[in-house]
Parts: structure tokens; sequence; C-alpha cells
């Protein structure tokens, strides 16, 4: 049963109209008929969306003030749960009226993470450059580094990257990855499968910003909203540290 005033969801709650907005459990419902299509590349999203792993939030599109509060609680998850369990948080977004372009998808993301950052009460976390120019830099909230993506209907080619008429944000702790590092043997299996079955699904060569986290000539904030092209994004990370 949900926390009274949590905003933090289970795949349970997401379809309880006495819990969420009709509109809610409509996006949800596409989220899911995406993710757990057996064709669907990202078979670590599948396993824990269909074992009840994955967590969920909205904002409408004038309020984002639950959003932090959301993500706190979803910190705590891991710091309850041994062994580790790969949680990760999907943020779904009011639909807007008509679709919209990439470019105002991405920059509401932005946004959303700018606003984030304004409201957080913790420090950044220490080991983590501050500077998303750094090829080490990755969001971190309530001393928490993340790595998040943006997911939007407006993506026509890449279509891994549309999971209904919401912009979907998605935010994966960066400690989940451990054991999957981009040099470990396993991070590097998992990753090339993946991208073989992103490929093939989206019909499209990877996307040239995609490489792994820690390498020296990747910057990991151009990862969080890649083009529906194959053109590198140019241009400094619209993210400012307070």
């Amino acid at each position: 049963m949900a926390v009274t005033n949590s905003y933090l969801f289970t795949k349970e709650d997401m379809v309880n109209p006495d819990l969420v907005p009709e509109w809610v459990i409509r996006e949800y419902k596409n989220f899911r008929d995406v993710v757990t299509n057996r064709e669907f590349p990202c078979y670590f999203g599948m396993s824990a969306e269909k074992k009840g792993e994955l967590r969920y939030s909205y904002i409408s599109r004038d309020n984002w003030e639950q959003l932090p509060g959301a993500i706190e609680e979803f910190i705590a998850l891991f710091d309850d749960s041994k062994p580790l369990i790969r949680h990760g948080l999907f943020v779904f977004v009011e639909p807007e009226m008509e679709e919209k372009t990439i470019e105002y998808y991405r920059e509401y993301f932005w946004n959303v993470l700018q606003f984030l950052h304004e409201k957080d009460t913790q420090p950044w976390h220490a080991d983590y450059p501050k500077d998303p120019d750094h090829h080490l830099w990755a969001f971190s909230f309530a001393g928490e580094p993340f790595f998040a993506f943006g997911n939007a209907p407006a993506y026509k080619q890449r279509k891994t990257r549309d999971l209904g008429n919401s912009l979907v944000l998605g935010f994966q702790p960066r400690r989940i990855f451990e054991g999957l590092e981009g040099t470990s043997k396993g991070g590097i299996m998992s990753r090339e499968k993946v991208r073989e079955r992103v490929e093939k699904w989206d019909n499209l060569p990877k996307h040239p910003n995609v490489s792994h986290y820690g390498d020296p000539d990747h910057r990991e904030w151009k990862m969080y909203f890649i083009g529906d092209d194959s053109k590198p994004i140019e241009g400094k990370c619209p993210f400012h540290h307070k």
C-alpha cells in the first residue's frame, strides 16, 4: 500500500485510480506495453518492470513540487535493500495538448533537472565533478549520482526513446551499475548486446554521443537526451551548478 502523501509508486499503484490521475494510468499502460514487448532492446528494463522492481512518479505540467520528495524516497529504497536490487525510477510528465518537438522536450527535461538541483538541500556528491564538461560528471541529487535520460513522443526514428505520449524521465542511480562498469567484462558484454538490439529496433546506427561512463573523450550529459538522428550534440550543457 502506498504511504500517505507519497508520490513514489509501484506498478500496482500506477493502475489504481484512487492513487494516480487517469492520464497517469493511461501513460503507464503505454510504457508497460513498450518495455514488456519481447523485442524491446533493454532486457534489464523489461525484467525489472516484470519483477516489479521499477518505481514511478509523475508531475503535472505546472506543478513539480512533489518530485524532490519522491526521488529522496526512491534513494532510501537502496539503503534498505541487501543484496542490491537494481531499481530504476521513471517520472511521467503530463502530456502536452499537442505533441511538441525534440528540442521542446529536451529543454523541458533539462529544466526539470535544474529545478531538482535548485531544490536540493544536500551537498553534491564529493566524488563527482560539478562541471558537466568533465568526463566524470553525472547528475547528482540528495547526494546520489544518477544516470538520467529522457524519452519523448517526438522520437520517430529512435523508437526506443518513445514510451508513449508523456515526456518520461528515467533515473538510474550509478550504484546499480556496480559490476557493469564501462571497462568491466560484464559491462562491455551487456552494453554490446543491448546496443545491437537497439540498432535493430531503431533501424539506425548507435548515436555518436553514446559511449560509457569514464571514457575521457565522452561527455555523459550528451547521452541524457540524444537526438532523433545521427548528428553529434553540440554546444554547452544546459545544466548549471548553483
